[in-house]
């Protein structure tokens, strides 16, 4: 089995850097991947498309050698296998309740002695038949790891205990949810959402493991890795084909003299913007 690059630099001390993908174009992630980031974030909590389509975008992925991190949808246990039979090396866990919880993400995700994933072999991570039982298990076990998202306050208040659950290498606090169930939406500078970025980190640290994070800067950027973080993630396909579109815009529009028929009602309007 390949090994992980975010594993690899998370032994030797080193932040690891990935971007979001969102478009299904396995050229996409296949480009990411020979540009050197270290990890992809695939997001199949939030996004439509099949398992099928996944295994071609992870394999896009594996030419250049980047981890692919797979978000499944909370509580879709048997999903998480065959993500990791494609060969995602990551698993991002969303919305965990509690440390019973992210023993069961484990239970799902590990082969024993860490857990009870069931063993086919015949996948793109074994690969395909090619390497022997005993050999795969071991590798799969040390070559994958499970990020454990913190999304509300109780899952906070519980994040020590998360955290010690052996198998778990990563804590990530989801600061678009957390701060739209603490009646905050959008703001990520809150007091509340620095806070509980501390206390992710504080708390993965106590138990020995690392933390991941959002980056939108690079002053962010520098400010998480100062406390600790393992794993940043920054930008997204979407995000910067609409930065593009917009620069386009702005160029052609006051200083060519164009007009565009942009709907009325998303004037000023942007997810990014917090307006």
């Amino acid at each position: 089995m390949k090994p992980s690059r975010v594993l690899s630099k998370l032994r030797a001390g080193q932040t690891s850097l990935g971007v979001t993908l969102h478009l299904t174009d396995p050229s996409v992630f296949e480009l990411a991947g020979l540009m050197g980031f270290d990890a992809i974030w695939m997001d199949m909590e939030h996004h439509g498309y099949s398992l099928e389509t996944a295994a071609n975008l992870i394999r896009g992925a594996r030419v250049g050698g980047t981890d692919v991190i797979t978000r499944p949808g909370k509580g879709e246990f048997m999903r998480m296998s065959r993500m990791l039979e494609f060969g995602a090396k990551g698993i991002m866990y969303p919305r965990c309740d509690s440390a019973a919880e992210a023993r069961e993400v484990v239970r799902w995700a590990k082969f024993a002695p860490l857990g009870q994933r069931g063993f086919d072999g015949a996948g793109a991570d074994a690969p395909f038949l090619l390497t022997p039982m005993a050999r795969y298990i071991r590798e799969a076990n040390e070559q994958t790891f499970i990020i454990i998202q913190i999304e509300d306050q109780s899952a906070l208040d519980q994040a020590e205990e998360i955290a010690a659950v052996p198998g778990v290498d990563m804590l990530m606090l989801g600061p678009a949810d957390f701060s739209i169930l603490s009646g905050i939406p959008g703001e990520f500078t809150h007091p509340k959402i620095l806070a509980a970025y501390e206390k992710v980190a504080q708390a993965a640290k106590k138990s020995g493991k690392s933390w991941a994070a959002i980056a939108g800067t690079v002053e962010i950027a520098r400010k998480m890795i100062e406390m600790g973080a393992g794993l940043l993630f920054h930008s997204a396909d979407i995000i910067l084909i609409k930065s593009g579109f917009e620069r386009i815009q702005a160029e052609f529009g006051p200083k060519v003299g164009l007009t565009f028929n942009r709907a009325p009602e998303l004037e000023g309007a942007s997810y990014l913007g917090g307006d």
